[in-house]
């Protein structure tokens, strides 16, 4: 084996070990999200899942905070959501999706939401699972996020994004094309 493939693959490791550590502090200080979940298995999962383990690096990059919220017994799978505070630094100012964003004929945003969920492998939140997710504390107080659209809206050209204010959880509305510096998108993905 080269030495340029051992040094890959050596830098690769070290990179888990750091989102591994970060993962466990963040866990095991959040543990009102994941009641009776233990990290070891959590780890072990994720360790078994490589393709999965990067994609939660890459929530973790671009400042989405990922935390476990719940756990699928049927399917045997953890649940992995973006927690930060705000919606993440990394994936704002953008459109919806690919349609949208080639649909503006000026200032384009660099990505558009569903495109950069793909790109991660993660799913954006559906509206239930924003809500479900706002139930384990108070996120979007500042900005908002992007929520999966139904194709009756999409197709006329919108789509809807929440935030938390006044105590209370707000579905909105907006062309789809539209991006602002304050809205981006949460993550989904199970492992």
């Amino acid at each position: 084996m080269s030495k340029k493939i051992i040094s890959a693959k050596s830098k690769r490791s070290f990179e888990n070990e750091e989102l591994f550590k970060i993962l466990k502090t963040r866990f095991e200080k959040n543990m009102i999200r994941h009641k009776g979940l233990l990290w070891d298995k959590v780890q072990s999962k994720l360790e078994a899942n490589p393709d999965k383990l990067w994609s939660v690096g890459e929530m973790e990059t671009t400042g989405g905070e990922p935390d476990v919220i719940g756990y699928d017994k049927k399917k045997d799978e953890y649940i992995f959501c973006d927690c930060s505070a705000e919606s993440p630094a990394g994936r704002r100012s953008l459109c919806y999706d690919r349609d949208a964003l080639n649909a503006r004929k000026e200032h384009k945003p660099k990505n558009s939401a569903i495109d950069m969920a793909a790109e991660m492998g993660i799913e954006i939140l559906t509206e239930e699972q924003y809500r479900e997710l706002q139930g384990l504390g108070e996120f979007d107080l500042k900005t908002s996020s992007w929520i999966n659209t139904p194709p009756d809206i999409r197709k006329l050209g919108g789509a809807i994004f929440c935030d938390r204010r006044y105590n209370t959880i707000f579905v909105y509305h907006n062309g789809a094309e539209s991006y602002y510096a304050a809205r981006g998108f949460r993550g989904i993905i199970k492992v």
